[in-house]
């Protein structure tokens, strides 16, 4: 119920902008820039986990995009979806996945613990993804949000755990739903999420997706530490030179 209400306040009193505080708007123009997508790329975890498909990320998880995205997962700024999923689908047509042609693109959202979503009062993965795959439909893209994935056990709290404890905590964490494999057949499979860090949560969607027969076409998130852009993505031609040199 919290989300309605929100989103009729924001439109009838003033607002700041949620990247840099700037007031009487939603998002200032240089935050807005900041959400472009224009310095996508393929980002890389220091300790990638095994089985972590190529991610594409939109931006780098420092000041307003920070800000934004925060305010809209923790502090329901709902509003913030529209430029939070251009910025994700952006990331998306930067990948394997990106081209107008070719089969549907089907965006797997990870999906968040039930006891998270009652508390932010909406599932911020999910509201990104659907405003990406509006974003890509409107740029000739057939795209589509497929609720595919579910969790099969509660996981601990991941503040304040490295990559190692993630990976353990998260493992087994997902399976596929039901009728998961059917609403997804035929599309080309993207997981997103709002933001990597070690990407164990990716890596752990990627496996139960697997593992239920269906092919993971890449990755895409909004946001990913500035210090993973640019390193070599799991799966590249080279990335076995790469590594020998290492």
């Amino acid at each position: 119920m919290r989300g309605w209400w929100q989103e009729l306040v924001g439109l009838v009193l003033p607002v700041e902008c949620a990247g840099c505080g700037e007031v009487r708007m939603l998002l200032c123009g240089e935050c807005r820039e900041a959400l472009s997508g224009a310095r996508t790329g393929a980002v890389r975890p220091r300790a990638e986990p095994a089985g972590l498909p190529v991610v594409q990320a939109a931006a780098a998880y420092r000041g307003a995009v920070r800000a934004v995205l925060l305010a809209h997962k923790e502090r329901g700024a709902l509003p913030l979806a529209g430029p939070l999923g251009r910025a994700l689908a952006a990331a998306v047509r930067a990948g394997p996945a990106g081209g107008q042609d070719g089969p549907e693109v089907v965006l797997v959202p990870v999906p968040s613990a039930r006891r998270q979503v009652r508390a932010r009062g909406h599932d911020p993965a999910r509201r990104i993804a659907l405003a990406a795959s509006a974003e890509l439909r409107r740029g000739g893209t057939a795209a589509r949000v497929a609720p595919v994935l579910r969790q099969r056990r509660t996981v601990a709290d991941q503040a304040g755990l490295g990559a190692r404890e993630r990976r353990e905590n998260l493992a087994g964490a997902l399976e596929v739903r039901r009728d998961g494999a059917r609403v997804a057949a035929g599309g080309r499979l993207v997981l997103v999420d709002d933001l990597i860090t070690t990407g164990a949560t990716l890596a752990e969607a990627a496996r139960a997706v697997r593992e239920a027969g269906l092919p993971v076409t890449a990755a895409a998130v909004v946001a990913a530490p500035a210090e993973s852009f640019g390193t070599p993505a799991k799966g590249s031609e080279n990335r076995s030179e790469q590594k020998s040199c290492e």
